[in-house]
């Protein structure tokens, strides 16, 4: 049944690897707390929702943004959390395994090749803890969620939009709609011109979900950067549904930074909200 107005949910990466519990391999505080907002704001307003979006952070152990991709002059792989540059690679601190393995995904490169370009074009590359490996708990969306989720599907006669991203072990993928870089080879790593219709097409786009400043921020800026700059006036961003890495030390208070970037973005016209307010 047609919606009296396209309201459509986005809920970015919502999955056990990044919630605040004991076993998981990339907490971030509040995560669960934030799920547990969505989930009732979906039991609230799930009849007048005409889709979910769910993005499905999706990765493989050995990845760009995984400890085994890379090893120093030991061979031993990096810490979590280590900063990879262009010059730690051309100085030999860190490399690519495999380094002279040449590969027809990467245009014939060698991975150290495309390596060097690919951290020079991005300037620095993290190494995060291997998280939302592909088949693993840590790839489920979270319990109390998945169960809202569930239940509006069956209520509702509508199956949620679950998309995935990440695939790719040769490319960061934080936003929804393409990878830092893409890759020729992989349509999967180019603008995912569907979901950008989606997003244009709707009346409003409520986005929540993990974690605020990485994958969040980057959907919320490919989106802004992809469609008429006045449509950011329909995208409601719920506060507390969404939440920062924690800051590494020396680095400037996550939550602060976070403030400050949303205050901007409300400047520019995104409306800020939250789980209780929307559509209320």
């Amino acid at each position: 049944m047609a919606k009296a107005m396209k309201v459509h949910l986005v809920i970015i990466d919502p999955q056990k690897s990044f919630m605040d519990d004991a076993d998981s391999s990339l907490p971030v505080p509040g995560a669960n707390k934030d799920m547990d907002n969505v989930a009732r704001m979906i039991k609230r307003i799930g009849k007048k929702v005409e889709d979910i979006h769910v993005t499905l952070d999706s990765h493989r152990v050995i990845d760009v943004g995984h400890p085994g991709m890379w090893r120093n002059q030991n061979g031993d792989s990096p810490a979590p959390f280590t900063m990879i540059s262009a010059d730690d690679i051309k100085n030999g601190i860190w490399r690519p395994r495999n380094e002279h393995m040449r590969l027809s995904e990467l245009d014939g490169k060698t991975l150290g090749e495309y390596m060097l370009a690919y951290v020079t074009k991005i300037k620095n590359s993290m190494v995060w803890p291997e998280h939302c490996v592909i088949g693993t708990p840590g790839h489920n969306v979270q319990a109390n969620l998945m169960e809202a989720l569930l239940d509006w599907e069956r209520r509702e006669f509508m199956n949620v939009d679950y998309v995935v991203k990440g695939t790719n072990p040769f490319t960061e993928h934080y936003g929804a709609l393409m990878a830092e870089v893409p890759l020729p080879s992989d349509p999967s790593t180019g603008l995912n011109t569907s979901f950008l219709k989606i997003m244009n097409d709707a009346d409003i786009v409520a986005l929540s979900g993990e974690a605020l400043l990485h994958c969040l921020k980057t959907t919320v800026l490919q989106i802004i950067k992809n469609i008429s700059p006045d449509l950011i006036k329909k995208l409601h961003l719920l506060t507390d549904c969404s939440s920062p890495v924690p800051a590494a030390p020396g680095d400037p208070d996550s939550r602060t930074v976070g403030d400050v970037w949303l205050r901007e973005m409300e400047a520019r016209g995104m409306n800020l909200t939250t789980s209780d307010a929307f559509l209320a």
